[in-house]
């Protein structure tokens, strides 16, 4: 925008500048012209009235003299010629030059003639004029004089040349100020757009000084500010709420849970047993929700907080943790990495929290005999990570809908689950600059895709690295090693969050 404006002052400079020096070149030229003109004219107008006599006697007289002295002191060529054209007198550097014959023609019909009216710096040619000489009302004939006309050129190119030093002088002062003037106007706006991404990006602190620039953009500069401490307090309160409400409720719940429990050894009937064991899953069910709930909360309070992990140990470990459960569902669980760290940045936790929940919903929505893939490799300048599945998969429209809140696909909603999974892996990923895919397996299935920006620089290389994280780690593998800070966010009693819906892509 800068640009922009610079180049809006500087044409509108330009413009006024031809307007102004356009006409005064002009006129500089036409006086150079017409005062060359008056001398010649005035030159001409005596030779006429010496010529009278020697017209009129058909003797030169003193003409001559004074044509070659004339000639001698100016270098300008002058003839007399008569009412046919004759040449009676001429100086020893007369030539007839273009323009020369019109202006007899002039001179002869009684009228003094010159031209051309303004001497350009790019046209060649002298200066000519010629008047009549009479004799009682009578033309007798005529004095014509040619003026080299470079000194006029000279002169009209040199006031040309400082006109056109003025202008640009002009030029470049407008361009000093109009960048400077063009920094003062947009550098609010220009730190309005900084302050815009850094908000973007998750630093909800950032703010506009709202003491530069022009009166409007300051309004603006502390209206935006104004705007983003209201947003960020309402962002605020809604994840305290949501934090502080789902910690509340889990007491009563926990006590409810506990009197169900206490009412079971007082049942004595089918149907009872039934019942009670139904009202159980549902307290478990919302212990769940409420547990991703807290977690959603966390994953959305961080902000500009970036760690360096190794992918593949992170990896490793998730599949070890997962494998019991997989095992007893009796679905291949398997990591394909390579034998070297794959080191990633992310906010903290978020490969771990991420893993739990595509491969809690990989396992869950695979059929028995199934198989579940997980795979870290090095893709450009990030990390990818991988875990394909061998389930129902989801269609198109599905997929579009799967990282919404609560969402679940219509043929699982008898399936636990809190629909809160993959919102909490979108949102991970989001805060890590990273990116979250989803597409369809083949022959079917569904593929989750995940792509973490590497470290700016190599992190050292873990002595400790998990040896599971080696390519093609089949189920069966080791025990998972100790669980990190993630731990705090899982649900409990349950390995990992519960995702949505069918597995995600």
């Amino acid at each position: 925008m800068r640009r922009r404006l610079v180049i809006s002052y500087l044409l509108l400079m330009v413009l006024v500048l031809i307007a102004l020096e356009t006409p005064l070149a002009i006129t500089l030229a036409t006086r150079e012209t017409d005062r060359v003109r008056a001398d010649r004219l005035a030159d001409a107008t005596r030779f006429a009235s010496l010529a009278g006599p020697a017209l009129r006697g058909g003797t030169p007289g003193p003409l001559d003299n004074e044509l070659r002295s004339y000639d001698a002191l100016y270098g300008i060529g002058a003839a007399v010629v008569d009412r046919d054209r004759r040449t009676v007198a001429a100086s020893e550097s007369w030539q007839p030059a273009p323009g020369s014959h019109e202006a007899l023609d002039t001179a002869l019909s009684g009228q003094q003639a010159s031209g051309p009216e303004s001497v350009w710096p790019w046209v060649d040619g002298p200066i000519v004029v010629a008047v009549p000489i009479n004799d009682g009302g009578e033309v007798l004939g005529a004095v014509v004089i040619t003026t080299p006309a470079d000194a006029v050129r000279r002169a009209v190119t040199v006031w040309w040349l400082a006109l056109a030093g003025t202008g640009l002088l002009a030029v470049l002062a407008c361009v000093l100020t109009a960048f400077g003037l063009a920094g003062w106007v947009l550098r609010p706006v220009t730190e309005l757009d900084a302050v815009t991404h850094e908000i973007a990006e998750g630093d909800r602190g950032a703010r506009v000084q709202h003491r530069l620039g022009p009166p409007e953009l300051r309004r603006l500069a502390a209206s935006f500010n104004h705007m983003a401490d209201v947003v960020s307090d309402v962002m605020d309160r809604q994840r305290a709420f949501v934090a502080h409400a789902s910690h509340q409720l889990r007491n009563p719940l926990t006590a409810l849970r506990l009197r169900v429990e206490e009412l079971g050894p007082s049942l004595t009937d089918a149907d009872g047993r039934a019942e009670h064991r139904l009202a159980l899953e549902e307290t478990d069910r919302l212990a769940l929700v409420l547990d991703a709930l807290l977690t959603l909360a966390r994953a959305e309070r961080r902000e500009n907080q970036r760690v360096t992990v190794d992918a593949a140990a992170v990896a490793a470990s998730r599949v070890a943790a997962w494998d019991p459960l997989a095992r007893h569902r009796r679905i291949a669980l398997r990591l394909v990495a390579e034998d070297a760290p794959a080191y990633a940045r992310t906010v903290p936790t978020a490969i771990d929290q991420a893993l739990d929940a595509l491969i809690d919903n990989a396992v869950k929505f695979s059929d028995a005999g199934g198989e579940v893939t997980v795979t870290v490799r090095h893709d450009g300048d990030g990390t990818a990570l991988e875990v394909r599945d061998t389930g129902p998969g989801m269609t198109a429209s599905q997929l579009g809908q799967a990282t919404e809140r609560f969402w679940r696909a219509p043929e699982v909603q008898n399936v636990d689950g809190a629909g809160l999974g993959l919102t909490i892996v979108a949102v991970l990923v989001d805060a890590s600059d990273g990116r979250l895919t989803m597409r369809g397996g083949e022959p079917r299935g569904l593929v989750a895709g995940l792509w973490f920006p590497a470290p700016d620089a190599p992190a050292p290389a873990d002595p400790a690295r998990v040896g599971a994280a080696a390519a093609d780690t089949v189920s069966g593998a080791p025990a998972a090693p100790a669980r990190d800070d993630a731990a705090e966010s899982l649900p409990a009693g349950a390995a990992a969050p519960t995702g949505a819906g069918p597995p995600p892509a």
